[in-house]
């Protein structure tokens, strides 16, 4: 059961907090740094770093796929994704040494003090605290909204100085103006945005409206909370969908906005699967047939993404793929494929998610090896690692 945070941590919080607010832009750029730098060292780490070596057919077809991520964490990190790090799991040079063709960026904009994925309550919000220490606008140190808005303009400033690098993916006409581009031979890997947990809306369906504006094409219904339209798997209740919820369900399939299933309780799942009348996705996630806990899909699961036409998107962390290396995530897979087809089944990597991972993304060679190693063919891999996504996305999301 999640308890309330300690005196000390609500006093350190505090006083941190104090100090980026009111330092000027030197010192708190220092601040955030540093603590951003330490904090992601710890929660982001990689089994080895590479360079990743891996056998010359596995490079020859690795080069050869579309390969899409449909879930990473790293805005949250204030780096600059342009450049290469040297921590966390991503970045636009390692986006490209991946052969990655389009990430999936997503935007926690609450999460719990302690969280597990067990039971979690709203009444903490640590990233608060992180746009306080990052030196966020005032504005999205209470509203969800802002926070969401907030990243979507930081995408696209980045994207705006890559030189062409980084595209913003907002139609299926971008999608197929990347593809051409990367079919040319140009190095460019497109983004995407995404929304975890639908009290980024501060309680107004309405604002998905807002959300479309600034870019966001996928929204998933719950984080580590239940909220006021569903319930989520890591909740208190972990009830189903709200008469809110319901209604939030239509206006997201209205404006071809992706309804996101990850983290939401079995009771959310299939009050949605109920009513879909578009494809669902379950952007990042395990399976219970090889990681048997609350966090992934049983096998009824699995088919009835697969019957609305949806993906799910396999993860690259032990409690998801239930262990710690690429092989492990190659058995998700390899089960998720025999469960539904390979033609539902995706990456969703969890990179930057405050999670381990066996490797990061300028080695997803590796994953490419393994599934060669667990035995898939070549169409299968090409499939679970991008090909189902796009056709999904070229399907989904608007037109123009």
């Amino acid at each position: 059961m999640i308890g309330r945070p300690s005196r000390r941590s609500v006093v350190t919080g505090a006083i941190v907090g104090a100090v980026a607010a009111i330092a000027g832009p030197p010192l708190r750029h220092t601040i955030a740094s540093a603590l951003s730098a330490r904090t992601e060292r710890r929660l982001n780490g990689v089994g080895e770093t590479g360079p990743y070596p891996v056998s010359p057919a596995a490079r020859d077809l690795h080069e050869r796929l579309t390969v899409v991520d449909l879930h990473a964490d790293s805005l949250l990190w204030g780096r600059d994704l342009l450049r290469r790090s040297d921590r966390g799991h991503l970045d636009l040079p390692r986006l490209l040494d991946g052969n990655v063709a389009l990430q999936v960026f997503a935007m926690p904009t609450k999460v719990p003090r302690h969280l597990n994925i067990e039971r979690n309550d709203d009444r903490t919000d640590d990233i608060r605290l992180v746009a306080l220490v990052q030196g966020w606008p005032r504005a999205t140190w209470g509203s969800l909204l802002a926070r969401a808005e907030y990243q979507a303009g930081r995408l696209a400033t980045m994207a705006a100085y890559s030189d062409g690098g980084l595209a913003i993916i907002r139609s299926a006409t971008d999608l197929d103006a990347l593809l051409a581009r990367r079919a040319a031979g140009e190095r460019v890997v497109g983004a995407l945005l995404a929304i975890e947990g639908a009290h980024a809306l501060d309680g107004d369906p309405a604002n998905v409206d807002r959300l479309f504006d600034a870019g966001y094409r996928m929204v998933g219904l719950t984080h580590f909370f239940d909220n006021d339209v569903a319930g989520s798997a890591h909740g208190t209740a972990k009830g189903g969908l709200t008469a809110t919820g319901r209604d939030l369900v239509g206006r997201l399939e209205a404006r071809s906005i992706l309804v996101d299933l990850a983290h939401a309780s079995m009771a959310t799942i299939d009050d949605v699967l109920a009513i879909a009348t578009r494809p669902v996705v379950v952007s990042h996630t395990g399976v219970r047939g090889t990681a048997d806990n609350v966090r992934n899909l049983a096998d009824d699961q699995l088919r009835g993404v697969a019957a609305t036409g949806g993906v799910v998107g396999i993860g690259f962390w032990p409690t998801a793929c239930g262990g710690e290396d690429a092989l492990s995530i190659a058995r998700a897979i390899a089960h998720a494929v025999a469960v539904i087809g390979p033609e539902h089944v995706a990456l969703g990597s969890d990179f930057d998610g405050a999670v381990p991972v066996p490797f990061d993304a300028s080695g997803l060679a590796l994953l490419t090896q393994a599934l060669l190693t667990e035995g898939l063919d070549e169409v299968t891999i090409a499939a679970a690692m991008g090909g189902s996504a796009i056709e999904l996305l070229r399907g989904c999301l608007p037109a123009n």
